[in-house]
């Protein structure tokens, strides 16, 4: 049955999403926080960032409206904005990667130690979603893929009991997809990418590890990595393969899932839509292995 109310809130995410991007394209404009070409990136030209401001606001908003009936709202939204702001400076000149996931661990913090957890899932949810905040950073190298990597996300956690937040957020973050993909007119930076990841992160460990926090710690690894996903599975081969070569972890190269597919199918398009599809499969195999657990 069609709930009204979502359906609305839906429409509300997605105008507010769209009509917010224009602004935050003006701000990067006016301010220089643009993303410049380098021989690692796919574009030519340089590119207004920070599309996430709107999806931050909007979250705020959401919080402001629902903290009465998700209490956890009072906190993540003070995660959130840590995540934000940390990735907003660093659009506008680079911070540590060490600084930067040690705020990671302290937004994550925030979030997760109210869930009072037993002692081994509150530790891995803490690093999961500290985790799943900079994977989904990482896997943002091709118009519209951390978004629709994010949607479907949040799509799977309309299941969760979280269908509220996961409905706005989802809705809001197709508006600003309208400005993202197939030509992009601004990019997400660092600020709105890190914060989809922890958004998606903290609402499923919200909704779905109190439920089953006495699973094994197997079972519990394994509905981590299948909802971590994408952005997860990127982030561990690329950090396996750098330690492998002698690299740091944090050493930037074009060895990711994405830039792999480029060269494939020579196509950003075929890209998004191969790398959406294993991220469908991943989450459909994620609610198979939660639903066993309850």
């Amino acid at each position: 049955m069609l709930d009204v109310r979502l359906l609305l809130l839906g429409l509300g995410g997605f105008f507010w999403g769209g009509m917010m991007t224009p602004f935050s394209i003006r701000l990067a404009e006016r301010y220089g926080i643009l993303d410049v070409p380098d021989p690692r990136k796919l574009h030519t030209g340089q590119m207004p960032r920070g599309a996430g401001l709107g999806l931050w606001f909007g979250y705020l908003l959401l919080s402001l409206c629902l903290v009465g009936r998700m209490p956890i709202l009072r906190f993540s939204s003070l995660g959130a904005t840590l995540i934000f702001l940390c990735g907003y400076r660093d659009d506008m000149h680079s911070l540590s990667p060490f600084l930067r996931l040690a705020l990671h661990f302290v937004a994550s913090a925030l979030a997760v130690l109210p869930l009072h957890l037993p002692f081994l899932p509150s530790i891995l949810a803490l690093v999961w979603v500290a985790g799943v905040t900079s994977a989904y950073n990482l896997i943002d190298g091709v118009n519209g893929l951390c978004i629709s990597l994010f949607m479907a996300s949040m799509a799977a956690l309309c299941f969760l009991a979280a269908a509220p937040v996961a409905v706005c957020m989802g809705a809001m973050s197709l508006g600003v997809l309208c400005w993202n993909f197939p030509e992009a007119q601004t990019f997400l930076g660092d600020g709105g990418s890190t914060l989809l990841g922890y958004l998606f992160a903290v609402h499923f460990a919200a909704s779905a590890l109190p439920r089953v926090s006495g699973a094994g710690l197997h079972e519990l690894i394994l509905l981590l990595l299948l909802f971590g996903g994408v952005p997860v599975l990127d982030t561990l081969a690329a950090f396996s393969r750098r330690i492998l070569m002698g690299r740091s972890p944090f050493f930037p190269d074009r060895g990711h899932l994405h830039h792999l597919l480029m060269a494939l199918t020579g196509s950003p398009l075929w890209s998004v839509v191969v790398l959406l599809a294993l991220q469908a499969l991943s989450l459909l195999g994620g609610l198979a292995v939660y639903t066993r657990l309850l």
